[in-house]
């Protein structure tokens, strides 16, 4: 009798004990969740704040070269002509621009020649005529701009340039006779204006002559400043 009192005594016990332990897990969760809900309830109407930076913009003025590509303009130059001198040059050219890189050029100018030292050292006499003097040349090239960039004057303003060979074929009048020429060089073009360029150039004009009794080919050499209009 008294063995089963007690063993009924432990159940009662154990039991107590059990529901007392699930309430206070009840309340444990019920003081668990309100604070998120209150965290949630915070970041909705506290959002985070977005930095914006601060960027200081510059103005940059682009030329804006014609879209048609054809450049028109005259040169003044001085001209080597192989034996008779170097004198002064004059001509015109035009350029179609067919990419950024390659252009075709075509030239005309003329110079006249001076007196050979033969003609010199023998007083009067002279193996041309003034009008034989008369040094003419014309040609097509292609160029190719290698070098792009831009010019500085000062701080405040840059102009596009370029750096550009030349290579190309025609003809040159001199002497009575009109040969076939190859003409090599290079340039350096500044473009000040949207409609405005200018140009410095050395090239050699190369062709066979046999005006001094020898044949052998003859290297003439000018160097011009040329401008040019956009069309």
């Amino acid at each position: 009798m008294e063995t089963g009192l007690r063993v009924l005594f432990l159940t009662v016990l154990l039991t107590v004990l059990t529901g007392c332990a699930t309430v206070r897990g009840w309340f444990h969760r019920g003081h668990a969740s309100a604070p998120t809900a209150q965290t949630d309830s915070d970041d909705e109407a506290n959002p985070p704040r977005v930095v914006e930076p601060e960027v200081a913009r510059r103005k940059i003025t682009v030329p804006r070269i014609r879209s048609r590509n054809l450049e028109f303009g005259l040169d003044y130059g001085a001209l080597s002509i192989e034996d008779f001198g170097t004198h002064p040059s004059y001509g015109a050219l035009a350029a179609y621009h067919i990419t950024e890189d390659f252009f075709f050029q075509a030239e005309v100018g003329r110079s006249t020649a001076g007196r050979t030292s033969f003609e010199t050292l023998n007083g009067d006499v002279q193996l041309l005529t003034q009008s034989e003097r008369r040094f003419t040349y014309y040609d097509l090239s292609l160029g190719y701009n290698f070098l792009p960039g831009e010019a500085f004057i000062g701080r405040g303003v840059a102009m596009t340039s370029a750096f550009y060979l030349l290579g190309g074929i025609g003809g040159t009048h001199f002497a009575g006779d009109t040969k076939f020429t190859v003409n090599f060089g290079a340039g350096y073009r500044v473009v000040p204006a949207d409609w405005l360029a200018i140009h410095v150039t050395v090239q050699d004009r190369v062709f066979q002559s046999n005006l001094l009794g020898v044949s052998k080919l003859t290297n003439n050499l000018e160097a011009r400043l040329a401008t040019t209009v956009f069309f």
